[in-house]
């Protein structure tokens, strides 16, 4: 196939992958910040949930709201579905190239 061909499939292919991100969703449980709250005078805490990813090396966490979850776990699937994707690509280039190199490997 050629090379525009296979760019054009790649793009096909993941245009269907949206949103996208790359991180992981925790459910944790903490105490809130009202004073008197009767859940947290219980010793029973909130559930919250934290998406955690890295950047320049780095890890991150930012609070979720309730709503955007679903569409979060939702985009996270889709980047790992696009970075196995992504790996299969770099593995089908290899292999190319070895086929299609015309002096024997070396021992």
């Amino acid at each position: 196939m050629p090379r525009d061909a296979q760019l054009v499939a790649f793009l096909n292919e993941v245009a269907g992958l949206w949103p996208v991100a790359k991180g992981s969703l925790t459910e944790i449980a903490k105490p809130c910040v009202r004073p008197a709250c009767p859940a947290c005078q219980r010793r029973e805490r909130h559930p919250a949930v934290i998406f955690t990813y890295r950047q320049a090396g780095k890890q991150h966490c930012r609070y979720v709201p309730r709503a955007l979850v679903p569409r979060l776990r939702r985009a996270i699937g889709n980047g790992r579905q696009i970075e196995r994707r992504l790996v299969a690509l770099g593995e089908a280039l290899i292999f190319a190239h070895r086929r299609a190199r015309t002096t024997p490997p070396a021992p």
